[in-house]
């Protein structure tokens, strides 16, 4: 694909990236990562275009470890650049305990991503008054500026019995530390978010109109994963669970008449000219599902443009 190729909505895009991620930096030019197949490692790849991304040269910039920690389950890589520096944050597990998923994060201080050199940083650090976070399942880290404060917003699980997955928020002190002890967001409440699995996962910011919008992902991997969405006015305070209201329902699931199941884990970035909010998110194409949901490399990145209601809020439809 040449980088004017015209982009295609809502159908496969990037075949067989979970998890996708796209960053446009300050130069214009946009970075896209995701969750590869064999969970083996993060790749960068990098286009003037968001179409231009689907044939850009990829390249792993980090391996997985032999074993340890980092060995097994790299998912959901996230690339941002805060701070002076590079980082991505990812979730990995251990060869010896594969579910022991923990969040981590490299640093790259040179002007590359891609042909710079990437340190890790390890776990990321909770606050010094937070006992809890980062003790179990906790994956899907994202980031955000507003007003000057960056925030980490992240899934765990807490439970005595079958885990439930929560959204957590709190301040950064630095990319790879917390200021701030973890706060309640959102968990799964809501019957469309416990098929399978409680699961409230994979957030990320779009900021919009005086409003911010935290969508995430919700239940099992499979037809059923769907996307739900936290509001808050811009002026709110961000680590207050009361600030953040809930949508009753999920704003993008299954349509089976558009032959897309199972959409979820999405972010947002601006098109080229400025001008539109597109959601990149991954989805399957077909109902028919072999083997563990979680292992079936049929999740494809694809692409939306997000439309606004008159009231500021965002639609996403596949029409």
């Amino acid at each position: 694909m040449s980088e004017n190729t015209e982009l295609k909505y809502n159908e496969p895009w990037i075949l067989q990236r979970a998890d996708p991620f796209v960053y446009r930096h300050t130069d214009g030019m946009y970075y896209f990562t995701a969750s590869l197949p064999e969970y083996n490692g993060i790749a960068l790849r990098r286009s003037k275009t968001i179409a231009g991304l689907k044939d850009a040269e990829e390249v792993m910039v980090w391996k997985k470890h032999d074993k340890g920690i980092m060995s097994v389950h790299i998912w959901a890589p996230e690339l941002h650049y805060l701070f002076g520096k590079w980082y991505i944050y990812f979730a990995g597990g251990d060869i010896d305990d594969i579910w022991a998923i923990r969040p981590y994060v490299l640093e790259c201080a040179d002007e590359d991503p891609i042909t710079g050199t990437w340190v890790e940083k390890g776990k990321m650090q909770r606050s010094d008054d937070d006992e809890f976070s980062f003790e179990d399942f906790s994956l899907d880290a994202t980031v955000f500026e507003h007003r000057g404060e960056w925030y980490y917003v992240w899934a765990e699980k807490v439970s005595v019995g079958r885990k439930i997955s929560n959204l957590y928020i709190a301040k950064m002190e630095s990319a790879y530390k917390l200021k701030t002890a973890q706060v309640l967001l959102t968990t799964p409440d809501y019957d469309w978010e416990r098929i399978g699995f409680w699961v409230n996962e994979g957030p990320y910011l779009l900021k919009h109109d005086g409003k911010l919008f935290l969508t995430y992902s919700a239940s099992e991997t499979g037809i059923d994963y769907c996307v739900g969405m936290l509001t808050a006015d811009e002026d709110a305070d961000l680590l207050d669970p009361a600030s953040w209201k809930k949508s009753r329902y999920p704003v993008l699931r299954t349509d089976a008449s558009k032959q897309i199941y199972g959409p979820g884990h999405n972010c947002f970035v601006k098109s080229e000219d400025g001008t539109k909010d597109l959601m990149v998110y991954h989805a399957r194409t077909e109902t028919e599902i072999i083997g563990d949901p979680l292992y079936n490399p049929n999740r494809h990145a694809m692409v939306m443009e997000v439309k606004w209601a008159e009231d500021g809020t965002p639609i996403f439809s596949y029409d």
